[in-house]
């Protein structure tokens, strides 16, 4: 197994197949993620049944209700272009995150790589912390962010908003990331007046995904791309895009 890390965010692993993952090679696989935020798996080549085996050694997994799932595999959604007349709208996210608990890991698989574009961009949110100019650490800590549900339609009584720490302590690398989603779905700060917190969630945002915090991936046929939640943002990058993009995904729930 051999790493390349990348700037400022992710690395590529080489001579690992997914199919030989079991549980000890999870395990530093997730080490790998936390220090990482990122882990690219190329030449795959994997159909559906090996990539729920390898989401499934990291843990349970979980299912956003509302997206599309893909046939015969209830755990993995579908992410496409197919068929549209508009390019998908795409900002930089977490996923779930209007939940207490959020998903520990997103994974996407390859299935149709457009002949130009559909790159998926990450942010390295312990970098974000890291960077942040000491007057808004002082202004912001130990405050919350309420995250909320946009655009999906929920049963009455799901989860459809969660507080969870600005700063937030990662669970495995004991690192600080800056933890916040698209300014849509940051409702409030706790302890700040409405019109103060939306200009820190935007400024906040702003900083997170300055282009120097950027990485951009470039789908190559049979790639698998593995992310954590807890230290990174992500987005689809849908402009200029040439053919058909399609990818499936899967998200292992927090332990």
């Amino acid at each position: 197994m051999e790493i390349v890390a990348h700037h400022p965010v992710g690395a590529t692993i080489t001579d690992l197949s997914i199919r030989d993952v079991d549980r000890d090679i999870a395990a530093r696989l997730a080490i790998l993620l936390a220090e990482h935020g990122v882990l690219v798996l190329p030449e795959q080549n994997a159909d559906d049944t090996a990539f729920v085996a390898f989401l499934r050694q990291f843990g349970g997994l979980a299912f956003t209700v509302g997206e599309t799932a893909v046939p015969g595999f209830p755990d993995l959604n579908v992410v496409s272009n197919v068929g549209r007349t508009s390019p998908p709208r795409s900002a930089f996210h977490v996923d779930t995150s209007y939940v207490r608990r959020p998903p520990a890991f997103t994974a996407l698989r390859a299935v149709e790589v457009p002949t130009a574009g559909g790159a998926t961009q990450f942010t390295n949110q312990y970098r974000a912390f890291d960077t942040l100019a000491p007057a808004l650490r002082a202004e912001l800590a130990g405050r919350t962010v309420t995250h909320v549900v946009t655009g999906l339609d929920l049963a009455d009584d799901a989860e459809t908003s969660a507080e969870h720490p600005v700063f937030r302590r990662h669970p495995r690398s004991g690192r600080t990331a800056l933890y916040l989603s698209t300014p849509q779905r940051c409702a409030a700060i706790s302890g700040v007046a409405a019109e103060r917190a939306r200009e820190l969630v935007d400024l906040l945002y702003a900083h997170s995904t300055a282009e120097t915090n950027v990485h951009r991936h470039e789908w190559a046929p049979g790639d698998v791309v593995i992310w954590d939640n807890a230290c990174v943002l992500h987005r689809a990058d849908h402009a200029g895009v040439v053919g058909n993009r399609v990818l499936h995904r899967g998200m292992v729930a927090a332990p």
